[in-house]
């Protein structure tokens, strides 16, 4: 990552986002992350890789680089998972870095119909985290 802020959690790497998430995978303009909150069985972070608030700020081959490594992560979420839809997030109040989230959904989970929400937490055993990274990295 050429261009780091500090304070930053996600440029500061993986060890400082252990608490919510787990690295997946590198792609050519992102970093994947699953979080530990599989209430969305499958739901993930895909996150620029280097620093920057907001898209307007991402050279356009940039940000059609990230974009694709979006999209190849939906897909291979989707290969795994066959959800319904497939919903798509950006936010950064909290965490101000370009990232998001690719929220897999299907009736009868919390939140059909409206935007995903945090609660309630659904957490796995490391088995089951480390299975879900290791199909959607085979996906990828």
């Amino acid at each position: 990552m050429e261009n780091k802020k500090e304070g930053c959690n996600y440029c500061a790497g993986p060890d400082s986002l252990t608490g919510a998430m787990l690295k997946i995978a590198d792609l050519p303009y992102s970093t994947v992350y699953l979080l530990k909150n599989q209430l969305y069985r499958g739901r993930c972070i895909v996150a620029y890789h280097q620093h920057a608030t907001e898209y307007f700020e991402l050279e356009p081959t940039e940000g059609a680089g990230f974009f694709a490594d979006i999209s190849r992560t939906a897909h291979a979420v989707y290969n795994v998972f066959k959800p319904q839809k497939i919903n798509y997030a950006t936010y950064g109040d909290l965490f101000p870095h370009v990232h998001v989230h690719i929220v897999p959904k299907r009736e009868g989970v919390p939140h059909w119909g409206v935007p995903f929400q945090d609660e309630p937490k659904e957490f796995l055993s490391d088995a089951e985290y480390a299975e879900i990274i290791e199909k959607i990295r085979a996906e990828l």
